[in-house]
This record gives C-alpha cells, structure tokens and sequence, in this order.
C-alpha cells in the first residue's frame, strides 16, 4: 500500500479534521510515513488565516514536491477553499481538496489515482479537482461534516469539533469565506465520540468549533438560543471524563445563566479564552466587533463573581489600520484593568479579501513591532502574576508527559486552571489527576508540584 505524510497548519479545528484523515487512510491500509521523509501521498491541511498562513501552506505544499518529484501532493482545507483560483494554478498541487469534504478524502484520493493511472498524466485545473467535485461553495450549505475520532495524537487530552462556520464577520477576517455559515454537531454524536474516547483512558477533552459559543444556533439566532451549555452539561454526565475545557468564546455568550450552569458542572475547568482583539472602542467598531471594551469587562466580572481567580486568556490585535498611539494606550490600559493570564498578541497582517485590507491609515511595521513588543513584556508580568497567586496552593495535576526540566526527569501536566506543573517524582503517571501543591517556579511558565 502506498505511503502517506501528513502535515498541519493552522487552528485546533485543523488538528482535530487532520488526525480524522490520518485516521480514515490507516483504516484503509495506507501506511504513515513522518512528513520529512519520502512519501507517495503528502497530505497538507493548510491556513488562510493571514497572508502569512497563506504563504506557509505554500511553503509546505512545495517542499513536499520537492521531496518527491513524483508524489502526488493534496492540498487540503481553507487555503484551497478560499484562494481556489491562485491554488488551482499551483504546479506543485495534485490534488486540491475544499472543506466539507474531508470526510470524503479516500474515495476522492483513489479515484484520483485511478483516472492519474489511466491517463499517464495530468489533465490541469479539472484533473485537481475531479470535474470540480472536491471544492464546493461553502457559503451555500447547511450541511455539518460529520466525523469522529477514535484516538488523538495526545494520550490524555482530546480536542472535540462540535461546530463549523463563522457568521460574524470581523472586517479583518477571511474565515467566514473559508469555512462558510456556522452549523453544529449532533448533540447524541458527539456524547458517543466523548463516550469512545473516555473508555480508551482520555480524562480531558476539550470542545472546539470555528465560532464555538454558536453551537446550536440557527442563522438569524442570537446567543440566547445557543445550545453549548446543554452540550457542557451532557458531556459532564459522561463516566470517565473529569475534566472539560471550552475553545475560544465569544463575549456575548457570557450571562449570568450561562456561567451559573457551567459553574453547577463539576467537570468544567475555571480557565476561559474570550476573545477580545482590542480594547479599544473606536478600534472594535472598526474590526466589526459587536460589544464594547465595558461590556467585554462586564462578562469578566461575570466569570470571576462564580469561579475563584478563573484563569481568563484572550486575544490581541496590534496595528490595526487607523490604530492611533491613543487607541493603542487605550488598549493597554484596557488590559492592565483585566488582568489576564494569558494574552496571545499579533501583529495585524493585511489579509486579501476582507474590507480591512483596503482601510486608510495601515500601520507601518516597524510601529507594529513596537507595540507588540510592549504588549509582549505586559503578558509577561501578567502571566508570572498569576501563577504566583497559586503558589503554596492545593492543586489537582492531570499529567501528561515525562520531560526533562533543568536536567532531571519529571512528570508535566496541568491544573485545571491550565498551569504547566512539574513533579520530581519517578514512574509513569500520564492520564492520573493527582492532588498536591504547587511549591515554587521551576521555569517562568512551570510550577513544581509535590504530591
């Protein structure tokens, strides 16, 4: 049977289609080759997230070329499906696969090399696309991609798609047009996979989706008539999962309600990712964030009033068209008041397609690096700040891993809040949730733990 090489870029919804399609071609016999080595078959799941996840996809889609001259070379995923034109052009593609039809790879891939068999040779932008069956208009289906993992790449951890689609339209933003209209996983669906995973030893999983807080919405629906707390709270009744971790929210999604039930479940981790962008009114109007830099600080508030210094991470644009150094001040006094753990900060990238790319006023670069510069230091002592506050604190590790830290063997998980921690101590504890207390800093971002 021919070899395969796999490679990921991108978002967890990426990770999650991409172990599924490694999943379905070792079912059907195909052997698994690490990416850097010589394959019959390379399979890229790429980006189009910036113009830089654009040029990265590619990077790998020629590098895989070049491995092997005469291998065939899918490109799967949001570059092909929204840059079709330009990736259909590409000489060093094969085969170009569009989202929704992940789930069909075998069949596309094996007819593919049987009509490649038959005729000696390509046929161009037809052949790459089977008559145009392997890229379809997004924005015109309601259909979810049913899939369904049987294992992930990480042995405790599993990270679960509920949800696909985007209807926001953040004027930065090119996913809506990559991943089209937001439709959501069959609840009994994803309870079976959760309930699969928990009987192979998984702990912990974690729900994902493109724009997660849309989960069981229709189009038109407001957060209101979002289901994602019905789903928290089955997946809790779920024997063998002790811990559950929510994707990136959106700020709206967060009422009293809403906190007050994931708060009555037992499993759900105190860490939260609200995706902010910046903290500036002005800047949010224009990037067509709907809420305003208090409302984002009210829903902070919310979260802290029903869960005990919740670890509460976000993200952050930097030089976004316009962005004066008063808006900027703004955004950083904005998240000095929050006090994040976490804070992932970017430099805005001009992405072709989105109406933020023919904005006035773009940021030159080195101003851009400046300010992220200055964000990056504040994340920093933000970061080290909260981790201090649970130093000589009880704990519960769930342990993943043995790796060595400073020169000696130990055992490296994480709390529920999402703490690295380390543990001295010999043996193979992965999948254990083990009660102790956090003692000192090992590492700025590692916590020593003892049992």
């Amino acid at each position: 049977m021919k070899s395969v090489a796999f490679h990921n870029l991108g978002c967890k919804v990426n990770g999650y289609e991409m172990d599924f399609m490694q999943q379905l071609l070792q079912e059907r016999g195909y052997h698994i080759v690490p990416f850097d080595k010589r394959a019959d078959i390379y399979i890229i799941n790429t980006c189009t997230v910036t113009n830089i996840a654009d040029r990265k996809s590619r990077q790998m889609l020629h590098r895989a070329k070049k491995m092997n001259p005469d291998s065939v070379v899918v490109a799967v995923g949001c570059y092909v499906q929204a840059g079709r034109e330009e990736a259909l052009k590409d000489m060093s593609i094969d085969l170009a696969v569009g989202n929704n039809r992940k789930k069909d790879l075998v069949s596309i891939l094996e007819e593919y090399l049987a009509d490649r068999e038959r005729k000696k040779e390509s046929q161009g932008e037809e052949s790459k696309t089977l008559g145009g069956r392997t890229i379809i208009d997004i924005s015109r289906t309601n259909e979810y991609e049913s899939v369904k993992l049987c294992a992930t790449a990480e042995h405790t951890r599993a990270y679960i798609k509920v949800q696909d689609g985007c209807n926001q339209f953040c004027s930065y933003c090119i996913i809506p047009y990559a991943r089209g209209r937001i439709r959501s996983r069959g609840m009994e669906e994803v309870l079976d996979e959760v309930r699969g995973l928990a009987a192979k030893g998984y702990r912990e999983v974690v729900l994902t989706g493109i724009h997660l807080s849309s989960y069981g919405m229709g189009a038109g629906d407001d957060f209101s008539k979002s289901r994602l707390l019905d789903l928290v709270q089955a997946v809790n009744q779920v024997p063998g999962i002790e811990r559950i971790r929510l994707g990136s929210l959106e700020p709206r999604i967060i009422t009293e309600e809403f906190v007050r039930g994931l708060k009555d479940c037992a499993g759900i981790c105190p860490h939260f990712h609200l995706s902010l962008q910046s903290g500036c009114d002005s800047v949010l109007k224009r990037m067509n964030r709907k809420y305003s830099a208090g409302e984002y600080y009210e829903k902070v508030c919310i979260l802290r009033k029903y869960f005990d210094e919740p670890a509460v991470t976000t993200d952050v644009i930097v030089g976004f068209p316009g962005e004066t150094e008063e808006e900027f001040l703004k955004t950083k006094e904005f998240l000095e008041k929050v006090q994040f753990y976490e804070m992932h900060i970017f430099k805005y990238s001009k992405r072709k397609g989105t109406p933020a790319a023919k904005m006035e006023g773009q940021i030159p670069e080195s101003v851009k690096s400046l300010r992220s510069s200055i964000l990056q230091e504040l994340e920093r002592e933000m970061s080290h700040s909260y981790r201090q506050k649970y130093l000589h604190k009880r704990a519960e590790v769930l342990f993943e891993e043995e790796k060595q830290i400073g020169g000696r063997s130990c055992q490296t998980g994480h709390t529920r809040e999402y703490i690295r921690a380390a543990a001295q101590m010999g043996g193979n504890f992965s999948g254990q949730v083990i009660g102790g207390v956090l003692t000192d800093f090992l590492e700025p971002d590692i916590l020593l733990f003892q049992p």
